[in-house]
């Protein structure tokens, strides 16, 4: 069997949709998965045993491009597809695989998908709560449950791509690593304070550990503030690493400490102590799957509240979790 997934536009989705892959590859002895996904993902994937080549889905968020999708249909159509697995649930995702004219299309309804896709999966969200229980689910047949319990993600990072990561930004290797990652993509209601991170680096710094901040090239401000007010004790990487080589220096931390985001999900499918901060959004669709994580929420009642700012102007669910408490929850899981 030759089979395509279509791959979520976030980071964090495409690792919780792991353990699908494992579970088709287990039902489909000798399959070949490819994976058609956005380049910004593409490197996550690349880092999944169950994935074969990585196809670049170019298309941005929103674009229809009719005459562009139709293209890369017909060049799918060629390498003959038996199933495509279309994990985002919107009508877009579904029209490539239409237009390759792939036998088997299996996803959620979704957006009205009727045609598009004809193997339909209908959404029970009280009985598959989890993203990752979602996505398994569509290695069954439709109206089939996913058999539980569902592994936690896994992907890879060898001591050969560690070091050759090392070499290429020119880094030694500290005795005890903590990684911060103060960022979060879907807005400022998901970052704990730069200054609460700047406090927690100080007290981590008087147990012997070497700080690296960790996001991208829009984090790169709020790491250099925490940088700033921890002086001489942080390392900011924000937008100064590859995705890829960020899985790989994540792989060597003792403890990472985040916000829900892209890289808390990472840090979990590597396996690493985690210390996870939630305000606006909650763990109970998308926490860290992993046994070495600790999630941290004050569950005011105010919160979760979904919002991309706080809208009442106060982030107390942030604010008030205070540094102290972190270290704490930090301590436990480096001891663990």
């Amino acid at each position: 069997m030759k089979a395509l997934i279509v791959a979520p536009s976030w980071i964090g989705d495409t690792i919780m949709a792991q353990p699908l892959f494992a579970r088709l590859h287990a039902r489909h002895p000798g399959l070949q998965l490819d994976a058609l996904a956005p380049r910004w993902v593409a490197p996550v994937l690349q880092r999944m045993a169950e994935i074969g080549e990585v196809i670049d889905n170019p298309f941005a968020h929103g674009q229809l491009s009719l005459k562009a999708r139709w293209q890369l249909g017909r060049d799918l159509a060629r390498r003959g597809y038996d199933a495509a697995y279309i994990l985002p649930n919107s009508l877009k995702s579904a029209l490539v695989p239409f237009l390759a004219g792939i036998p088997q299309r299996i996803g959620f309804t979704g957006e009205a998908r009727y045609g598009l896709i004809n193997i339909h999966h209908r959404l029970d969200k009280a009985a598959l709560p989890l993203m990752v229980e979602r996505f398994a689910q569509l290695a069954e047949a439709p109206g089939v449950a996913p058999s539980k319990p569902i592994a936690y993600p896994r992907i890879r990072s060898s001591a050969a791509d560690q070091q050759r990561t090392l070499g290429e930004l020119a880094l030694q290797r500290p005795a005890r690593i903590v990684a911060f990652c103060p960022g979060a993509e879907y807005g400022p209601a998901k970052r704990w304070p730069a200054a609460h991170f700047a406090a927690l680096a100080r007290k981590l710094a008087e147990q012997g550990c070497a700080i690296w901040l960790f996001g991208s090239p829009k984090d790169h401000a709020v790491a250099e503030e925490i940088a700033q007010l921890a002086p001489g004790l942080c390392r900011n990487l924000c937008g100064a690493t590859s995705l890829g080589q960020a899985v790989d220096l994540l792989a060597m931390t003792d403890l990472v400490v985040c916000n829900d985001s892209g890289l808390m999900h990472i840090a979990a499918a590597l396996n690493r102590p985690l210390v996870t901060l939630y305000g606006s959004s909650s763990p109970g669709f998308t926490p860290p799957l992993s046994d070495r994580a600790a999630i941290l929420s004050l569950k005011l009642a105010c919160s979760p509240c979904f919002k991309r700012e706080c809208p009442l102007g106060h982030l107390d669910c942030l604010n008030k979790l205070s540094p102290d408490m972190v270290f704490e929850a930090a301590l436990k899981r480096i001891a663990a």
